[in-house]
């Protein structure tokens, strides 16, 4: 299992780092991302400390961690200026925290966010057919999540991406050791938005490939 979405104590998560890749190596994961919540007030604080972490377990461990971000209720003028200062910080993967339903993200956000050098757009809830076809073009991966709320608006960003042929990535969002998935609960969220299991290999490869492409 590759999921380079989830979350530690550096922003809502419960668990450390350590810990957290710990546990996910037990639930089968070879590769973690952590994508800690970032705005202007915190980047320059948890960026710097998960590029040490990831460094130093990388060096022992079995399962291999990816310093990321996710830019989280950015407002849409400032999100490729902090994309960029997060890249120049060392996140390896840059996530932005989409226009999900369950929560009041500012209208705009997807299309900003697409128009910025990001790797993924996370639950972008609602997504237009218009802003799918964007990410196609672009190559930014949108989310498939299994994260409670967020997931309700999985089978709309499913087609959409289908029709588009927009790029979908499969991430836990996972806060807690709880959230992390087994491969046979993410072939479950894929098959509950409609998709199927070869669309689960896909997205593990699609996972694969942002990873390859880390310098």
């Amino acid at each position: 299992m590759i999921d380079l979405h989830t979350h530690t104590v550096f922003s809502d998560g419960v668990l450390i780092p350590t810990e957290l890749a710990r546990r996910a190596e037990i639930c089968g994961y070879t590769i973690i991302g952590i994508a800690d919540h970032v705005d202007a007030s915190n980047i320059d604080f948890v960026i710097p400390r998960l590029v040490r972490v990831s460094e130093i377990l990388n060096r022992v461990n079995r399962i291999k961690m990816i310093p990321c971000a996710e830019l989280t209720h950015i407002p849409p003028s400032q999100i490729s200026a902090l994309a960029k200062e997060a890249r120049e910080l060392g996140a390896q993967i840059v996530i932005v925290h989409g226009e999900t339903i369950a929560e009041p993200v500012a209208p705009g956000t997807n299309r900003a966010a697409l128009s910025a050098e990001i790797d993924i757009l996370a639950h972008p809830g609602l997504i237009t057919k218009e802003e799918a076809l964007i990410a196609a073009d672009v190559g930014i991966c949108l989310e498939i999540t299994a994260r409670k709320g967020h997931s309700l608006t999985n089978g709309h960003v499913a087609r959409l991406a289908k029709e588009a042929g927009a790029k979908l990535i499969l991430s836990s969002d996972a806060h807690a050791p709880e959230d992390l998935m087994t491969d046979e609960w993410g072939k479950q969220v894929v098959l509950g938005a409609g998709l199927t299991g070869d669309d689960f290999k896909e997205m593990q490869v699609t996972a694969e490939a942002l990873v390859l492409r880390i310098p």
